[in-house]
């Protein structure tokens, strides 16, 4: 699985200007589902995402996880971080799991996080959504499982 995290003061999620989700300082995580992922795929990267000490302590270090601050997950799904540009300008998508795989894939990873004791608030899987954040530093970080 692939996941983009990014620290924030506040992000939120909306469909169609109906808002499904709103966070305050926390994380926003995009994550996608590739070909070949599996639900220890999701564990291992929910585990990562949850101890990633990326949030600063009384030092202004950034030493604290997720966990630590009691801070909140936004988790958006984002099949297009499976893009392949190799051949061209326009980016394929075959490498992304299909969307049925994907979208169990991606309530599963939702799941796991929550068992790290973190509170969640999602997307639509498969819609077209509008997501605004005010990231926080910024602290943007690419993660693989």
């Amino acid at each position: 699985m692939r996941a983009l995290v990014q620290r924030v003061s506040q992000a939120s999620v909306s469909v169609d200007g109906e808002t499904l989700g709103q966070i305050g300082p926390g994380l926003v995580i995009l994550v996608c589902a590739m070909q070949g992922d599996s639900e220890p795929h999701a564990d291992t990267l929910a585990t990562k995402i949850a101890k990633l000490r990326i949030f600063k302590d009384e030092n202004g270090k950034m030493n604290r996880s997720l966990t630590d601050i009691g801070g909140t997950a936004l988790i958006v799904s984002q099949f297009t971080l499976a893009a392949d540009t190799s051949r061209g300008n326009r980016p394929g998508f075959s490498t992304a799991a299909p969307p049925d795989e994907g979208e169990r894939l991606y309530h599963h990873f939702t799941t796991r996080m929550q068992s790290h004791g973190i509170p969640t608030a999602n997307g639509r899987f498969g819609a077209d959504m509008q997501v605004s954040l005010v990231n926080d530093g910024p602290v943007t970080i690419w993660l693989e499982s």
